[in-house]
């Protein structure tokens, strides 16, 4: 089913807004027409985009910390109080950690959970509550190439982006022929913060993984959105989906000792 066509009372939901995939992805569903509702915790910075999207869609700000349970509760219903319906729920606010869990810490660790898991399975719930009564609606979770294999060095992430996946799937099977599409879109290696803000040097990073796997982030949100459109998931690239399906079925021990040796942080560790 086709993403529901957007009114001047309906918005799409953008976490983790502020910055790379999920900013380029707020700007595909505003070049589409569809009104949006940027999400993070760096107000700041969503006020900027907003700046750039407003004058072709209605463009609202929540300054919000999707791992913070009460703020996440209250997002959809601050939605609702500014007069809007969450007709599109994006599910992009995402960290991790690099590294050996030896020299992490729990807090860290969990954090990720509570980010990458706890928050999508909460919002997603209070969206498909509202829109399968409607019969309308559309959810795009985003994963990762990581999610596809264990991936020593980010054994946490990859675990997450592995639900991700697999709640993603049920999902769509759960809500066929509701009018609510379901889609996930599991990226490779893009240029964002996210490495910064894992505390990764990029340069590093980028010299273990091929030049050619790297697709810009706008490239890759344009392909979310081609996903939610028509309710599939998709690994942007050929570059990211065959190496992604081919070591979902390799051998663990061939597989392990693989990607461990080629980890820069597990490398820079020893």
């Amino acid at each position: 089913m086709p993403l529901p066509t957007p009114s001047p009372t309906t918005t799409a939901v953008v976490t983790g807004a502020s910055s790379g995939i999920g900013a380029d992805l707020a700007r595909e569903l505003a070049a589409r027409g569809h009104g949006v509702t940027l999400v993070a915790r760096r107000e700041d910075r969503l006020r900027d985009l907003a700046d750039e999207l407003s004058g072709t869609v209605r463009v609202e700000v929540v300054a919000c910390d999707v791992a913070d349970a009460d703020a996440r509760a209250d997002l959809l219903a601050e939605v609702e109080r500014r007069g809007l319906t969450t007709d599109i729920l994006v599910n992009n606010a995402g960290i991790g950690t690099i590294g050996p869990v030896v020299d992490s810490t729990p807090e860290a660790e969990i954090n990720q959970v509570r980010v990458n898991v706890e928050a999508v399975i909460d919002l997603c719930t209070r969206a498909i509550q509202q829109m399968v009564p409607r019969g309308r609606g559309a959810i795009l979770n985003v994963g990762s190439t990581a999610g596809f294999q264990p991936f020593p060095g980010q054994s946490g992430y990859a675990a997450t982006k592995a639900f991700v996946r697999s709640y993603t799937d049920g999902l769509r099977g759960e809500l066929a022929g509701t009018g609510v599409t379901v889609a996930a879109l599991h990226p490779g290696p893009v240029r964002t913060e996210f490495l910064e803000t894992a505390g990764m040097d990029e340069r590093a990073f980028a010299a273990a993984f091929p030049k050619f796997l790297w697709i810009p982030s706008r490239d890759v949100a344009k392909k979310g959105i081609e996903a939610l459109d028509s309710g599939r998931s998709v690994i942007p690239g050929w570059q990211n989906e065959i190496p992604a399906r081919v070591f979902e079925f390799l051998p663990r021990r061939l597989l392990l000792p693989l990607l461990k040796n080629q980890h820069p942080a597990l490398r820079q560790s020893r």
